[in-house]
């Protein structure tokens, strides 16, 4: 599936971009509003979101415009404003949800399912050809009771050819479908992800031609003779691979680390200019959009109470003036969040289960406040098809 995301954060943006392709989505992203309409003007989009305070076009004047043309593809809007009226303004442009920021990668992604259920209610989860059964929750292809081990293109291009199994997919089409267009690939490279894919299902015991090729035309799933359909066993799971979205979250922290920094510093140039009397205009709107900035991405890396501190700074900028006591809260703030940032040492490495086989109707329960902790909890157990709950409050145990 294809998405479109309009967000100006780039830290933000680089860390939902990771969560989504980990997930199986093809994402290209710009950066402003008008960026965003000339893209949905150009390309069919799975799913948009939108980034409400947007330069040049702003997202929900965006969404309106794109109901306008009768673009009806699902929209979520992200914006660090959490009052009622934006909510309802942004629902009644067009959106299928609002988030609020900052919010966990995890719920979005669980919205965004929510979003294709509402849509599509009839759907499976489990798609099925013969003795072949993708999972479109845990991401697990089993022919027979054989996991296959599958690369994320040939993993895409399999759940294509299983969700439009009447269809011929020519290269231009799958190229459409699964790669962004700033990086394409060329057909060539489609080709060798479709050999691969293609010798994978044939070790497992699959035909030869499952995926048939229909000369001049493209790519689809062959109908075989009715064969009969053996109950799927479970099987040993093989070891978890490392916890890939989690870590590239923590790596995407490390390299913007500095300019978050550099946000912080900003906010303590219009603070120290309060101090001595000279507010300037132009670095009170600079630091107000520097705070919004880090009340949206903060919580999204874990830094739940900086995002709050960050949100109480946006609001002292958005005052005309300043009085005494506000100058000396801001300047408080300006030194927690400093502080706070400074301090956060995400997680460098978590050590992965040990694989075993598990039955479906197993629960597991991840008691903690630690987001990272919670989503690698929530990966391991999706990978070994166990459901998981999620605890933060000890208190609400009975």
């Amino acid at each position: 599936m294809r998405v479109l995301l309009v967000e100006d954060d780039q830290d933000l943006a680089e860390t939902l971009v990771v969560a989504l392709v980990h997930q199986g989505y093809t994402v290209d992203r710009v950066t402003d509003g008008i960026a965003g309409w000339e893209k949905a003007q150009k390309f069919t989009y799975d799913l948009m979101i939108l980034e409400v305070e947007l330069p040049q076009l702003d997202g929900i004047n965006l969404c309106k415009k794109l109901r306008s043309q009768n673009i009806t593809n699902p929209i979520i809007l992200l914006t660090a404003y959490n009052h009622q009226e934006d909510k309802v303004k942004g629902l009644d442009a067009g959106a299928d949800d609002y988030v609020v920021k900052p919010f966990d990668v995890q719920e979005l992604l669980a919205r965004i399912r929510a979003i294709f259920r509402r849509r599509q209610p009839t759907v499976s989860i489990l798609l099925e050809w013969e003795y072949l059964h993708l999972n479109t929750k845990t991401c697990e292809v089993m022919y027979r009771e054989m996991l296959l081990n599958l690369t994320p293109k040939e993993y895409g291009l399999l759940e294509l050819f299983l969700k439009h199994h009447q269809q011929i997919f020519s290269l231009d089409l799958i190229l459409e479908q699964l790669w962004t267009f700033e990086d394409p690939p060329t057909e060539n490279t489609v080709r060798a992800h479709i050999k691969g894919l293609r010798n994978k299902l044939k070790n497992a015991g699959a035909h030869a031609d499952l995926i048939e090729t229909v000369y001049g035309l493209g790519y689809r799933l062959k109908q075989q003779s009715h064969p009969k359909i053996e109950p799927k066993k479970t099987s040993k799971k093989p070891e978890l691979d490392q916890n890939k979205l989690d870590q590239a979250i923590v790596e995407i922290w490390h390299r913007y680390q500095g300019k978050i920094c550099d946000r912080i510093t900003i906010l303590e140039e219009f603070s120290l200019a309060n101090q001595q009397g000279k507010p300037d205009q132009n670095i009170k709107q600079k630091a107000q959009q520097e705070a919004h900035k880090l009340a949206g991405s903060l919580g999204t890396f874990g830094l739940g109470g900086g995002s709050i501190i960050a949100k109480e700074i946006e609001q002292l900028c958005q005052n005309q003036t300043l009085n005494l006591a506000e100058i000396t809260l801001l300047q408080e703030l300006v030194f927690k969040l400093r502080k706070e940032v400074e301090q956060y040492s995400p997680p460098s490495t978590i050590q992965n289960p040990q694989p075993t086989s598990i039955k479906s109707d197993h629960q597991v329960w991840i008691i903690s406040q630690d987001k990272l902790l919670i989503e690698a909890g929530q990966k391991a157990s999706l990978s070994l098809g166990v459901e998981t709950k999620i605890l933060t409050d000890l208190s609400l145990i009975t």
